[in-house]
């Protein structure tokens, strides 16, 4: 038996009204980011402590590995990371093979601006996004996503000046 009021039907706008408001429910984006850290051979001093190019792209590679695992990033969760084998190319500009080594993130991001950080490094390669299959950004939210990467980006070319002046 359905309780009284509950028999009556609700005019159009109440629904639209509430359609609307479960839209505004932020959805999480799962996304798979492929960073490839690049080898730089050093050259050994005295009898030892040179490191070969795939040497060198490991190490960093690990190191950076590590961070990602231990220091949290605001609005990212990292899910898995996935170190791929190690690669060397041919450097034209250098006439040298340089070697390198990927580094894949399952990451999960509260909203798409969080994303841009990794988009903006140096390494970054690959962004995929796996979940959801689309998204829809308000005026305010793509103001937020150009104003993150505004931010981003001169905080790396901020971060090069300082280590060109070192």
């Amino acid at each position: 038996m359905i309780k009284p009021g509950f028999d009556r039907k609700l005019p159009v706008e109440d629904v639209k009204q509430a359609e609307e408001t479960e839209e505004k429910v932020p959805q999480k984006i799962r996304a798979r980011i492929r960073f490839d850290y690049k080898g730089k051979a050093r050259p050994a001093r005295f009898l030892f402590g040179g490191k070969r190019t795939e040497e060198a792209a490991e190490e960093l590679r690990d190191k950076q590995a590590a961070l990602w695992r231990n220091v949290p990033v605001q609005g990212i969760f990292i899910e898995r990371i996935d170190l791929g084998e190690i690669y060397t190319v041919y450097d034209e500009d250098i006439e040298d093979e340089v070697a390198y080594a990927p580094l894949e993130l399952d990451v999960t991001a509260d909203a798409l601006s969080y994303l841009v950080r990794f988009a903006v490094r140096e390494e970054f390669r690959r962004l995929l996004i796996l979940e959801p299959p689309a998204v829809k950004l308000s005026l305010q939210e793509m103001e937020q996503l150009f104003f993150e990467v505004h931010t981003q980006a001169n905080n790396q070319l901020v971060q090069k000046f300082k280590r060109l002046a070192d």
